[in-house]
């Protein structure tokens, strides 16, 4: 895997042509975890779909281009009449790789490889839609509240698979309100919000505390 970092300099985010977060600056290494945190609205998702290419920004630098980005957003992004098998085949061909057995191992899909995604549990579907990262080939994970629906199993084997991610020279965002039991660095957003009456935001800070 090639090793990138993230580089994100003086971002400033929308939501429906709203600001919601400016000023936000921070690198994210190859090797590294760092976590999203804040509340509910704060602009997580918002952050994230920009980093991802989906949305433009409303200021600042992005380093790394869309291409080297996998994005798992809230959805699982599956296509219901297609087998797991087939859901990851077409995933991993679209990225130019044909092996699917890591991936169906690694969140113990192989029983129900040949079972339809519509026919999946809440839980079953998640752990496919996370499955998809490891057919993409991309160096940098960009995970939104990645855990939902998932039991305390399967929320160990993502963990797993962001630590092997990372131990290849890959890198991970994620927004969770969760403790993974992953060694990261934690971004709060809540004070780079602009402030309802100024519109300026009232303070920075970058929590690196270890978790």
């Amino acid at each position: 895997m090639t090793q990138v970092e993230l580089d994100v300099r003086n971002l400033s985010v929308a939501r429906g042509g709203v600001p919601v977060l400016e000023g936000l600056s921070f690198t994210l290494k190859a090797g590294e975890v760092l976590v999203l945190r804040g509340p509910n609205g704060s602009g997580k998702t918002t952050l994230l779909r920009t980093l991802a290419g989906l949305q433009p920004p409303l200021a600042g630098e992005i380093s790394q281009p869309p291409e080297a980005i996998a994005y798992g957003a809230h959805a699982d992004g599956l296509k219901a009449t297609l087998s797991v098998a087939e859901n990851l085949a077409f995933w991993a061909a679209v990225h130019g790789l044909r092996d699917i057995g890591p991936a169906l191992d690694h969140f113990n899909l192989r029983s129900l490889a040949s079972r339809a995604a519509q026919n999946l549990s809440a839980g079953q579907k998640r752990r496919l839609g996370l499955a998809r990262l490891l057919v993409t080939g991309r160096p940098i994970w960009l995970l939104d509240e990645p855990t939902v629906s998932l039991d305390a199993a399967s929320v160990g084997l993502f963990a797993d698979a962001v630590r092997a991610h990372v131990a290849d020279g890959g890198a991970a965002l994620i927004a969770t309100h969760i403790d993974l039991g992953l060694e990261a660095r934690v971004f709060d957003v809540t004070p780079f919000k602009p402030d309802p009456e100024t519109g300026l935001r009232t303070r920075s800070a970058f929590d690196e505390a270890l978790t």
